[in-house]
């Protein structure tokens, strides 16, 4: 997931992120854009539309999140390789 600090959007979506990825068994990561290690790729990519969640770098929603559309990308083949699916911040691109 890709956030700001201070963002209570960002908080809410993150929750949401946290307890389907629990229910599923997937890890997920998180990382603030405007952060010291975040890649300035995804502040000018992503930085207007925060928060965006990814599944495996392929974005899955920005502001709101469809729980249903990440539960989908966490349990099929859709989204990246198959195996482990991870909601992350990018990484995968």
């Amino acid at each position: 997931m890709l956030v700001r600090a201070d963002c209570r959007t960002c908080d809410r979506m993150e929750g949401v992120v946290r307890e389907i990825c629990g229910r599923v068994g997937e890890e997920h990561a998180v990382v603030d854009v405007d952060g010291a290690g975040a890649d300035p790729e995804w502040r000018a990519e992503y930085g207007d539309r925060i928060p965006v969640t990814l599944v495996d770098g392929v974005e899955i929603g920005s502001w709101r999140l469809e729980p249903d559309d990440l539960v989908r990308a966490l349990t099929t083949g859709g989204h990246g390789a198959t195996g482990s699916r991870t909601v992350d911040g990018g990484a995968g691109r």
